[in-house]
């Protein structure tokens, strides 16, 4: 078989955190609540609206404001990362084996410091990452700006209307200097996530169909829409309905034992093997796993864990799949983490 790649995104699949909401939880009044209503609009501007030139993830670029008025720095983002990476069961283990056997590459939505604080605390190589650059140091908000800064998040907080909220980012902010911290930041997720596999594609000489790449919501849905037309491996690891809906394949699990079980067949025997492996392993789980030819650590691995649920995605199953996978998304990452798109 020629090389495959492993391409992953970081919250959901590897770590439990989203780093964005738990920031805005610590620094901005109300964050967690106002977090989660940004989101919401982020949702709907791209899978409702549609809007030209927005993408997926944009939520970390409308918080920034936020952030910057409430006295958030770059050297508080280093440091609340580094004290708050929190990993899905097993993501080490899988992450340290499956670059070792493949290629690897995490590819995020999240902002580069705690992408770094999670590489450094993995030893995963920062270098084959992707993420959403942000120097909140470098723009200055006066004292009036911060004022209406503020004041908007009241207004949001209390009238959480999509036209309000709509108003407020696209006209009065962009009246504001420090909406340049808005437009000078662009989030890896959606069309961004695709642009770095298509880089990864193109500078390491991979083929298309060489990928699997693993994500869980609507920032995922571009780069699984993607590994799925070319035949790759496109998996939701807990995912939301946004990411289930591109995906080919869903694991539901509280660990990642089975990321990399099907790593290990993907680069040694192709994707047809993986197929194989998930009709059998839906219809007798030990047997699978013991007549398959995965790697005999990883066996006796998955043995030291509750078996993970592994499906092939279809329309009929879809609706079932999205409740399991909604089950194990808020009991890997917590309800209110879990609910965001």
């Amino acid at each position: 078989m020629g090389k495959k790649v492993f391409i992953s995104d970081c919250e959901g699949p590897i770590s439990i955190n989203d780093n964005a909401f738990e920031l805005a939880g610590h620094y901005i009044e109300d964050g967690e609540k106002f977090f989660t209503i940004i989101s919401k609009y982020d949702d709907i501007l791209v899978d409702e609206v549609k809007r030209e030139g927005y993408n997926a993830g944009g939520t970390l670029k409308l918080i920034i404001p936020f952030l910057k008025a409430y006295g958030a720095t770059n050297k508080d983002i280093v440091e609340f990362s580094k004290e708050n990476v929190l990993l899905v069961p097993g993501a080490k283990d899988t992450l340290g084996y499956v670059k070792e056997i493949m290629p690897s590459f995490i590819v995020s939505t999240s902002y580069s410091q705690y992408i770094k604080a999670l590489c450094d605390l993995i030893d995963f190589p920062f270098e084959n990452t992707y993420s959403t650059s942000l120097d909140i140091d470098e723009y200055e908000i006066s004292d009036e700006d911060n004022a209406k800064i503020r004041k908007y998040r009241e207004t949001i907080i209390k009238n959480p209307d999509f036209e309000v909220i709509d108003k407020i980012f696209w006209d009065d902010i962009l009246k504001l200097p420090i909406h340049n911290i808005m437009k000078n930041v662009n989030p890896v997720g959606g069309k961004g996530k695709k642009e770095a596999i298509l880089d990864i594609v193109s500078r390491y000489g991979f083929k298309n169909s060489d990928i699997m790449y693993v994500g869980d919501s609507i920032t995922d849905v571009e780069p699984l829409r993607f590994a799925k037309e070319n035949n790759g491996l496109a998996i939701s690891f807990n995912g939301n309905e946004f990411a289930l809906r591109e995906a080919e394949i869903a694991i539901m699990a509280d660990n990642t034992v089975m990321i990399s079980i099907i790593a290990d067949l993907f680069n040694k025997s192709g994707k047809e093997e993986v197929i194989n492996f998930i009709k059998l392993y839906m219809d007798n789980p030990e047997g699978a796993i013991e007549h398959s030819s995965i790697n005999n650590d990883l066996k006796k691995m998955i043995n030291t864990v509750d078996l993970p649920k592994i499906v092939i995605i279809t329309s009929d199953n879809f609706e079932s799949i999205v409740n399991q996978s909604k089950t194990f998304r808020n009991l890997v990452r917590g309800e209110a983490i879990g609910a965001l798109g």
